[in-house]
């Protein structure tokens, strides 16, 4: 893994427990069937497991966090869920025989590893012949909004130089595609996705959890520590993400790609 920019502080994980099947990977769900076993690989708070966990019947959720790991324990135990086995586990080196799953699936995962085709490579090798690999990851330099304003811009700047510094890719979305072909994988589809905030709620969420993680964040250690800016530049994103979250006209668009491949 290369540091992870976000970390696990509570809006982060927050953020993260408001994700659903449906908002997330609404492009797997047409091939899930009951009887599937499914791993989710960097799985979070669960709340994506969860989800695919009902449709599937069956389900893993790994992740490097332990701490996170706990919490998608203690959500499936408040909603009486017994049966989804939630495991701390590296996404390089996963702790399963080959072919063990229907599925494994991946959101938001290979922006943040250093070898995002090593970990392509594990997930197909738990994946029985026939089952899917499905991976879906943002591309930061593809997101848009308005109104425009300079501290959200310098924010896209800081949080794609800091990503890399810290070992990732944030555009991953638009590499998908060829870090599966170099994964081996060469039955593959692939296409993309929008989350889209632009009505008083949804700005309102979006923008007051950036203005919370632009202080409280691994983002801005990793800022700081890489010499990227100083507080002032700091203040300076969280004012362009309070004039954003205030506007009436406030739209924000995040690109999805997405990888669906047979094994």
């Amino acid at each position: 893994m290369s540091r992870y920019v976000h970390g696990h502080t509570p809006s982060v994980v927050a953020s993260h427990g408001a994700r659903t099947a449906e908002n997330s990977a609404g492009y797997l769900l047409p091939h899930l069937e009951p009887g599937t076993r499914l791993l989710d690989v960097g799985c979070g708070p669960g709340s994506i497991t969860l989800d695919l966990a009902e449709r599937v019947g069956e389900a893993v959720g790994v992740d490097a966090s332990a701490a996170v790991i706990e919490q998608a324990r203690s959500t499936a135990g408040a909603k009486g869920d017994d049966r989804t086995v939630f495991e701390v586990a590296d996404a390089s080196a996963l702790p399963f025989a080959d072919d063990s799953f229907d599925v494994a699936h991946a959101h938001q995962v290979l922006q943040h590893v250093g070898d995002p085709v090593a970990v392509l490579r594990e997930m197909a090798r738990v994946t029985r012949p026939g089952g899917l690999v499905a991976v879906r990851d943002a591309d930061y330099e593809a997101m848009t909004w308005a109104p425009a304003h300079p501290g959200l811009t310098r924010w896209l700047d800081l949080y794609r130089s800091a990503a890399r510094g810290a070992g990732g890719e944030p555009d991953a979305g638009r590499h998908l595609l060829r870090w599966c072909h170099e994964a081996g994988l060469s039955d593959v589809t692939a296409g993309a996705s929008l989350w889209c905030y632009a009505d008083d709620d949804a700005r309102a969420w979006w923008g007051g959890q950036w203005q919370q993680r632009a202080v409280e964040s691994t983002f801005h250690e990793e800022v700081l520590a890489q010499g990227l800016g100083d507080e002032e530049t700091i203040a300076e994103v969280v004012a362009g993400w309070r004039s954003w979250t205030t506007s009436p006209d406030g739209w924000f668009v995040i690109v999805h790609g997405e990888v669906l491949a047979r094994v």
